[in-house]
């Protein structure tokens, strides 16, 4: 639970897509675009339906002329290329009435409870227009222009859980396709991808009817959705302990059930040495410019050096073959190439594993409440137990303390400030447990050990917040980051990354240490290949000349 191991894990089994894709592909989903009135100029609007096994989804995409000096990815933005919104069942000419005055609008517009998610994406203009003109010319894209982006456009937000009127996860949550985290969004991007292809093809053909060709299959799976997040996703793992504790404790007891596997089979060995070249291919093709990230990349590619060769050597059939393995890595890797191995070895064991995804969601509400009768001694063991470590820090200096986390007025989204550089300190946000767990104990040492929790808060309210938060530890281990979230040397996306990589995003790119881009569901099926694919489409297939 240190940032610097949260930030450097990647996308697994157990990541929200490839549980949605999984259960799409198991239940025998079925797709449909009964609605796609765009014109020549791209503006207009078009309907994709997902049908499962009772319940139909919509996602209602608006396509837009935007000009480019209104293109932004930040969150100020007020108009995009395209916005969406996925809608509960399939909607009447007077839903898509409606939805055109609101979603287009985002903030400023409306929906209702009929909406599980809003969103909003821009293109990738050099890349949109090279596809756009190659297609209409009768030939295919640049590959290595498709690998050097890899989508056609990215979501800048995709909102759901009650945000603009949408409705609220206690609406959708005793679905059985929605009992995994973030579903629906997931199955939002997943339909906005088809759509982003359809729009780039339906151009190409208006610009030139008689010439302009499909995209190559392969080519079209290369292709992800993008996406642009910042700030205002860090603070989500602090406020959800408990559903950070159960992303945490699923995959970590899907590791542990894979190290005490006791023999590999010859299947599941031969699937992880052909997984990996494919992960090789998979890190050639990340790039970034933040110098953080290219530091880790070369590391990590070092590191998948040093696991093949180590790997044509070592017995991986007998005598706990997994765990050997993972014992080797933690002695010789980075903390990237470990995580990155953690993904590898799971890829086999799908029949050990998969089921976890049902224990990674989480009823909040029910662990809310404060124990009062807990002694004062049982609440200092556990302070000792969760935050001993930032007993250490000397919590009088600046560094320790230099970053305030507030909320802006303009946008109500989630900030970092400096604290003795900005006039903040009363705006400041409750997501510094480490601290405030010192100064519960400050108060906490002019008490008696037998005096009660009760007693305390009624005293201290300022307290109660550490208090719950010392006592969901106890039946959630993995409920709290174990650092300084206000240090100088904080780097908040290594709270993006953990919380992505549970996603299933890929290709990590920081632009600051506050916001990154990512891919989103590259090498996915789209939906009229999802029958037929592989469950481990997240590695690249290699090509000829890789393999």
């Amino acid at each position: 639970m240190r940032l610097s191991r949260m930030g450097s894990i990647h996308q697994c089994r157990l990541s929200f897509m490839r549980i949605l894709l999984r259960r799409m592909k198991h239940e025998n989903w079925t797709f449909d675009r009964p609605v796609f009135e765009v014109d020549a100029k791209g503006v207009g609007h078009a309907v994709y339906t997902a049908k499962g096994p009772k319940r139909t989804y919509s996602l209602v995409a608006f396509a837009h002329d935007l000009p480019p000096e209104m293109r932004s990815d930040r969150v100020i933005a007020t108009a995009w290329d395209a916005t969406f919104t996925l809608f509960d069942g399939f909607p009447t000419a007077e839903d898509i009435i409606r939805l055109s005055r609101n979603v287009p609008l985002q903030e400023v517009g409306r929906v209702s409870s009929k909406e599980l998610s809003v969103s909003r994406a821009n293109r990738s203009v050099r890349l949109f227009e090279h596809v756009i003109s190659s297609l209409a010319a009768g030939h295919q894209p640049d590959a290595k222009m498709i690998e050097s982006v890899g989508y056609l456009m990215r979501t800048t937000a995709v909102y759901g859980s009650g945000k603009l009127g949408a409705a609220d996860r206690e609406m959708i949550c005793d679905r059985p396709e929605f009992t995994a985290p973030f579903q629906c969004e997931m199955l939002s991007v997943f339909l906005t991808r088809t759509f982003v292809l359809d729009l780039a093809e339906h151009l190409a053909a208006a610009r030139s009817p008689d010439t302009a060709v499909k995209m190559d299959p392969a080519l079209r799976r290369r292709l992800g959705i993008g996406n642009s997040t910042g700030l205002g996703m860090a603070p989500f793992l602090v406020n959800h302990p408990v559903l950070l504790n159960n992303w945490v404790a699923a995959r970590e007891e899907a590791l542990a059930r894979v190290r005490s596997v006791a023999t590999a089979s010859d299947s599941e060995v031969s699937h992880f040495l052909a997984l990996l070249p494919r992960a090789v291919q998979n890190v050639a093709d990340w790039h970034s410019e933040h110098p953080i990230q290219i530091e880790k990349l070369a590391a990590l590619k070092a590191d998948l050096k040093l696991l093949t060769t180590h790997v044509t050597k070592a017995n991986l059939k007998e005598n706990a073959p997994w765990n050997q393995l993972y014992l080797w890595a933690a002695e010789n890797l980075s903390t990237e190439g470990q995580e990155l191995l953690v993904s590898l070895m799971m890829e086999p064991y799908g029949d050990l594993i998969d089921e976890l995804a049902d224990c990674m969601s989480a009823d909040e509400t029910t662990v809310f409440p404060i124990n009062g009768a807990m002694s004062l001694s049982h609440l200092g063991a556990l302070c000792d137990e969760v935050y001993g470590w930032a007993k250490k820090i000397d919590w009088q200096s600046h560094a320790a303390q230099a970053r305030a986390w507030y909320v802006s007025e303009e946008k109500l989204e989630p900030r970092l400030g400096e604290r003795f550089e900005e006039p903040i300190a009363e705006y400041e946000q409750p997501l510094s447990p480490a601290r405030d767990a010192m100064r519960m104990v400050e108060d906490l040492d002019t008490w008696e050990g037998d005096d009660t929790v009760a007693a305390f808060v009624l005293r201290h309210p300022e307290h109660r917040h550490i208090v719950r938060r010392l006592q969901l530890s106890e039946r959630f281990p993995y409920a709290e980051i174990r650092d300084n979230t206000i240090d100088a040397d904080v780097l908040p996306i290594d709270m993006l990354r953990c919380k992505l990589a549970f996603f299933g995003a890929t290709h990590f790119d920081p632009r600051s240490d506050r916001w990154v881009r990512i891919n989103m569901y590259r090498n996915a099926p789209y939906p009229e290949e999802l029958a037929m694919s592989a469950e481990d489409w997240s590695y690249p297939t290699l090509s000829e000349g890789n393999a």
